[in-house]
């Protein structure tokens, strides 16, 4: 954008895992998950109708998602590929555009050398809201930020956004120093909702 352009458009960015598909139960570690191949990766159900209503409200659509399992030596990049090329697939057969993923697959206690220690980008982050917002026209105080963790809403709330955090879907221990959202919702449809009321 021209430093003397106003950015106008809107967005909603949403956490993937969680959010628009379902955790995993890793047996390994008895703790639930990201999905770590195509085959173990299932939409929540109402999530394209949610996707959908707010796509025809002119809402920008946007993933940010931190992805670390191939960094801590769980999955591999093309296991990831795979579940991305998934989500993407559903989709499109839905009309559904994102403007972009964006994930970070780094983790400061990781295993991989060249995806392992800080990073720029790993939520709480702001680092790919800002990136939105310059390289899209996006106006983050008319944007909102979707997730299921308290990283989701620290990244909203820090980048200037409003916030909903959707009920984990599976057992969950809060911490009590957590950041508080704009909203609380049972799932992205009850989010969209809320969104379009607003």
């Amino acid at each position: 954008m021209g430093i003397d352009q106003v950015a106008t458009a809107r967005a909603v960015f949403l956490d993937r895992d969680g959010v628009l598909n379902r955790n995993v139960l890793n047996p390994k570690t008895g703790e639930y998950e990201s999905p770590g191949t195509a085959e173990e990766f299932q939409l929540v159900p109402g999530v394209l109708e949610a996707l959908t209503r707010l796509q025809e409200a002119d809402y920008a659509l946007f993933l940010v998602s931190n992805q670390p399992n191939y960094a801590k030596g769980k999955n591999s990049l093309e296991d990831l590929a795979g579940v991305q090329a998934k989500l993407a697939a559903s989709l499109d057969e839905a009309g559904i555009r994102f403007q972009e993923f964006y994930y970070c697959f780094h983790h400061p206690s990781g295993i991989v050398p060249s995806h392992s220690g800080p990073c720029a980008c790993r939520k709480p982050s702001t680092f790919f809201l800002t990136k939105a917002a310059a390289d899209f026209g996006i106006s983050l105080a008319d944007s909102w930020m979707v997730g299921d963790r308290g990283t989701d809403i620290e990244c909203g709330n820090a980048a200037g956004a409003r916030t909903i955090r959707v009920l984990e879907d599976h057992p969950a221990q809060r911490k009590p120093d957590e950041p508080s959202p704009t909203f609380e919702a049972v799932d992205l449809s009850h989010a969209a909702a809320l969104i379009l009321s607003s």
